[in-house]
C-alpha cells in the first residue's frame, strides 16, 4: 500500500495551486453532487454528533462547505502540500497529514465521514481495508459520503488519471464492499459522465447501524 500511496502523494504535491483553482468553487456548478453533500450534512446533524472528517481533503474547499452547513469539520490529506494550502486558505479550520489506513481518531469518534473521489486512486484489492478504518471512526448512526466514477461492467477499471492512476467503479460492486464492511446504503446517485471517457458521477451514502 505504501508504494502507491507515496506515488500519489508526491502528484498531487506536484499540482497544488493548478488543484485548488480547479475546484475552488465548492460545487457551485455541480447540482447533483451539491445536493449529495447538503444531504449528507443534514442527516450528519441530526445525529447529534456534529465532529465529522474530510478525508483527502485536498485544498480544503470542502471541509470549509461542510462547517458552513454547520458541522464540526476538519480535513486530512496524504499530501502534505495539499494540506499546507488549506491550512492557508482556512485558517479557522484544522488540517492534517494523515494515511486513510491510519487515521489519527478514536473509534466511534464522529458523526460523519466525507469521501469525494479520494479513494480513486486505491487498488481494489485494499480498498476494504480503508472501508473499514472508515467504520472505525464512525459512531453508531453516523454518515459515510463516498464519491467516485462509477462504470458499467462486472469489474473495477484502471485508467489513467490526469494526476496518479485511478479506478472505477460498478456501483452494485462498491456497495457490496461498503456492506462487507458493515454500513448500511441509505442512498446512491448516479449521474452526468464525469470525463470524456463516460465514466458517472457516483454518490453512495451510508451508515454505520
Amino acid at each position: 500500500m505504501a508504494e502507491h500511496q507515496d506515488e500519489t502523494r508526491a502528484a498531487y504535491d506536484g499540482v497544488v495551486e493548478l488543484y485548488a483553482s480547479m475546484f475552488a468553487d465548492r460545487l457551485e456548478t455541480q447540482p447533483f453532487a451539491r445536493a449529495m453533500v447538503g444531504t449528507f450534512a443534514e442527516l450528519v446533524r441530526e445525529t447529534g454528533n456534529l465532529r465529522t472528517a474530510d478525508l483527502g481533503c485536498g485544498p480544503g474547499h470542502l471541509t470549509a462547505m461542510l462547517h458552513d452547513l454547520g458541522l464540526d469539520a476538519f480535513g486530512l490529506d496524504l499530501s502534505p502540500a495539499m494540506v499546507d494550502h488549506a491550512r492557508r486558505a482556512h485558517p479557522a479550520l484544522r488540517f492534517d497529514e494523515a494515511r486513510m489506513e491510519s487515521l489519527p481518531i478514536e473509534d466511534r469518534a464522529l458523526g460523519g465521514v466525507l469521501t469525494r473521489y479520494s479513494m480513486i486512486h486505491t487498488p481494489p484489492g485494499e480498498l476494504p481495508a480503508l472501508l473499514a478504518e472508515q467504520v472505525r471512526v464512525l459512531a453508531p448512526g453516523g454518515l459515510l459520503l463516498v464519491s467516485l466514477f462509477g462504470t458499467e461492467g462486472p469489474e473495477p477499471v484502471r485508467f489513467d488519471h490526469k494526476v496518479a492512476p485511478a479506478y472505477s467503479w460498478p456501483v452494485d460492486r462498491f456497495t457490496e464492499l461498503v456492506a462487507g464492511a458493515g454500513l448500511v446504503t441509505v442512498a446512491r446517485l448516479l449521474h452526468d459522465p464525469a470525463s470524456e471517457r463516460g465514466f458517472l458521477d457516483t454518490h453512495v451514502l451510508a451508515r454505520r447501524p
